[in-house]
This record gives structure tokens, sequence and C-alpha cells, in this order.
């Protein structure tokens, strides 16, 4: 879809950011699907079945569902799923299209554009159907840009590579805990040491800048989409020293907390 001008993109009536309900479920449908549907997990636990492939799902999940795909799904009602579907076609047919699931590491700017294409539409603004097909080309920029880093993660075997994306996931999915990389290793089955460079091949972080990476990435994400102040923003994260988390946070995104909120 790089090679395609926003113009080409089609946005259809079926968007929303929701929270599912305890019993929701995605039946089997009559029909496979009619268009295009960018799905995103922003939190909670779940199955997606995909052409009869079955993937579980967190937050990060991102599924670019196409037209003629047969999909379903589930989800744990003690951790029901929140997520973004945006429906839309495509006026011709792209050379290059993102691939049909991924598991985002870097959530933020994804999440930011999801969320203001939502808003946009929701509130009818002014240059919405505009500014919607230009953030919908970003996103599949984005995802294509995603889906080319692969090929750098198979240099790993498939299982250990997939020790260190689940601890990974585990720290994206609780970045207030007191997380120390000696504790992940040992989540891991690994030596610390052996642990933390394998950690860095493939994700291209440090274990460390990970752990502080996750906190400042859902402190942005308090801060501008949960009305919570600073104080409580570094509380819920285990910040004892408010100073400590607004120096690390500027450190990390170049501008202070009260500057994002």
């Amino acid at each position: 879809m790089l090679d395609m001008s926003a113009s080409s993109f089609i946005l259809l009536p079926a968007f929303a950011k929701i929270v599912c309900e305890p019993g929701w479920k995605w039946q089997v449908r009559e029909k496979p699907m009619p268009n295009y549907d960018l799905f995103y997990v922003w939190s909670g636990e779940g199955t997606v079945v995909l052409n009869g492939e079955a993937y579980s799902v967190s937050k990060g999940s991102c599924f670019l569902f196409k037209p003629g795909d047969d999909t379903r799904a589930t989800h744990n009602p003690q951790k029901p799923l929140i997520l973004t579907y945006i429906h839309f076609d495509l006026s011709e047919q792209p050379k290059l299209i993102p691939a049909s699931y991924r598991m985002l590491e870097e959530t933020f700017e994804v999440e930011h554009m999801l969320a203001r294409y939502v808003r946009l539409r929701l509130e009818h603004a002014y240059g919405a159907e505009e500014e919607g097909r230009l953030i919908l080309k970003q996103l599949m920029i984005h995802l294509l840009r995603a889906d080319r880093k692969e090929p750098q993660e198979q240099q790993a075997s498939n299982q250990l590579t997939e020790v260190i994306r689940e601890t990974a996931n585990y720290v994206r999915q609780h970045p207030g805990l007191p997380h120390r990389v000696e504790d992940l290793a040992a989540r891991a089955g690994l030596s610390p040491r052996y642990f933390s460079i394998k950690f860095k091949e493939l994700l291209g972080v440090s274990a460390q800048s990970h752990i502080i990476s996750m906190r400042i990435e859902r402190a942005q994400h308090l801060l501008l989409h949960a009305g919570m102040n600073v104080t409580e923003v570094a509380e819920a994260l285990g910040y004892r020293d408010i100073f400590f988390f607004s120096r690390q946070f500027k450190q990390y995104t170049g501008k202070s907390p009260s500057e994002i909120r």
C-alpha cells in the first residue's frame, strides 16, 4: 500500500475503540470478510482464528484482515479485550500489502494514530475524511516497516525467540512492577548475562532500556488518555520520587510529563 495515494483509501462507517463485554465472541461469519479491517488489541487476553490458524492475542497484537478472510474470536471474560477496529476499502489493487498479523513491540505511535482516527471520525471534525485517509496510509506504512524487521529475528532459534518475546511482553503488560533483569532472566530460564545478550540481539534494545521504555510508554498513555495527573501516573508506575520520574520521562521523550499532559 506504499505505492498508493491516500485518496485510494475508502473510509467505511464501521470503526470504534471498545471494551468487549464479558460474554463477547466473534462468531464464524456466514460470508468471508467483505473489506479490509485493521484490528488492534490495547489490552486483555483472547484468541483470534484467521483462516483456520489460531493466534493468542494481548496488548500489541495487530491484524490486517483482507477481503475473503474467514475470522472468529473469543476472549477471557476476566481479562476482556479492549480493541480498535477500522474497516476500509481501496479504490485500486495494492502492489504491497502488510502481513495479516504481527505483535508490535513499540505501540505508542500506532495507538496515537488509532485514537486520533476514531476521535476525528466520531467528532465529524473539519477535514476528518481527508485526515483519516492520511492516517490510514501512515498506519499501513508503519505495519509494512514492522514487517520488514522480522527476518532479523529469525537468526535465533524459534524457542529462544518465543521465550524472549514472552518476557518482553510480560514487562509490557505489567509496566508498574519493580522488574529486575535478574528476575526476568530467571523467568526465561536463562543466566542474566546470556539473557541480556540475546534480549538485545532480538529486540535491538537492552532489557533495562525496555523496562524503562515500557514504563514511559504507559506513562504517556495515562497522561494523554486516562485523565491522571503527573503524581498519580508516577505512583501508578512504581516511582517513589516524582522528580526522578520527570527526569527519566524527559530523557526518553524529550518533553516533561506536564508538557505531554
